[in-house]
């Protein structure tokens, strides 16, 4: 849960409302496409969970289970066709939400009881925490260092080595955050580095559908992660 209690999928959802209805330039409420709409716009639903690719727990910190929550956005009238074409733009514009044009099966309408109509179907990426467990009670005398930082410059690409633009990269646990720009680049400063103990850069990239963590090596002038697609 996050800090106003909602669940992973409540809040993917209620961040997708937020986006549609800046780009559509109207609200667009939450709730099933109807036979007889007596709206005239949009409405969004959340459709089905997807799988996404997990990332191996080490020691005792447990990685979050990831998964994308897939959102059915269609037209409930006439005045829904400029809003619609508004999203679509977005989405493929700044990339932060990923749309699939395959909302024109018959069953799925079949199954809403409506009639078919022009929709998108957007993935959200979503995560269940777990919590962090306590820290073990200190027993030792506590030695205190000074610790070097460094900056990580790199670039977020495809499996083709297409770059990756408005990606989410985060360092955990540091509120580090930054996006990748239109080459894929992204820079962190103020990256802490023990000397003594040189290890790899844990960082959390999110968007596009993916939600993955990378081990990077901090003292690489160029790091270069390959964001593979989703299986499903």
């Amino acid at each position: 849960m996050n800090s106003h209690g909602r669940g992973p999928i409540e809040t993917a959802t209620a961040e997708l409302v937020a986006w549609v209805t800046s780009a559509a330039g109207e609200p667009v409420p939450v709730g099933p496409p109807r036979a007889c709409d007596d709206a005239d716009g949009l409405t969004l639903w959340p459709l089905d969970l997807r799988p996404a690719r997990q990332t191996r727990s080490s020691g005792a910190v447990r990685e979050p289970y990831r998964f994308t929550v897939r959102h059915l956005l269609c037209v409930t009238g006439p005045a829904g066709l400029p809003r619609l074409d508004r999203v679509l733009t977005a989405a493929t514009s700044d990339g932060r939400y990923p749309v699939v044009l395959e909302a024109g099966d018959a069953p799925l309408w079949t199954a809403f009881g409506a009639a078919p109509r022009p929709a998108l179907l957007i993935d959200v990426a979503a995560q269940v925490d777990h919590p962090t467990p306590a820290a073990p009670p200190v027993r030792q005398p506590l030695r205190l260092r000074q610790l070097d930082v460094r900056s990580l410059r790199g670039r977020v690409v495809g499996p083709e080595h297409q770059p990756l633009a408005a990606m989410r990269v985060e360092l955990p646990g540091t509120g580090s955050v930054t996006r990748t720009d239109p080459q894929g680049r992204f820079l962190i400063a103020g990256v802490p580095h023990d000397p003594e103990h040189p290890g790899p850069v844990r960082l959390r990239l999110t968007g596009r559908g993916l939600v993955l963590t990378a081990d990077v090596d901090a003292g690489e002038d160029d790091i270069v992660i390959v964001c593979a697609p989703p299986t499903h």
